[in-house]
């Protein structure tokens, strides 16, 4: 799957998790829901500014053995998620509808 397709999918998965299942939306719930172990995958936007406000994120998926996926715009982000406004990460605690492409996600992430 090339990356513009997997970004997409990301955006259709945090969209039908949002109306289906339930998500944590913003750095703050992002980084308590994946200290607490109870993220499934965390969405982080790269047009992050201050780049430093995400920096944490993608060691801490790491270190709780939690999908990380880079998208390019916080807007798209933020729209997927159901906001008016920019958001530079959200986590899906649970996928809903959105169980089939996150799971053809998570095969095309662990290929890389």
């Amino acid at each position: 799957m090339e990356e513009k397709e997997l970004i997409s999918k990301v955006y259709e998965i945090v969209e039908l998790a949002r109306e289906t299942g339930k998500i944590k939306k913003g750095t703050n719930e992002t980084t308590k829901a994946l200290e607490k172990g109870i993220a499934k995958l965390a969405v982080v936007a790269r047009d992050a500014n201050p780049p430093e406000v995400t920096m944490h994120l993608k060691p801490l998926c790491k270190e709780k053995n939690v999908p990380y996926v880079e998208v390019p715009s916080k807007d798209e982000l933020g729209a997927a998620a159901g906001l008016q406004i920019a958001t530079v990460s959200i986590v899906v605690l649970q996928e809903g509808e959105a169980k089939k492409t996150m799971q053809m996600v998570l095969a095309n992430l662990s290929k890389e």
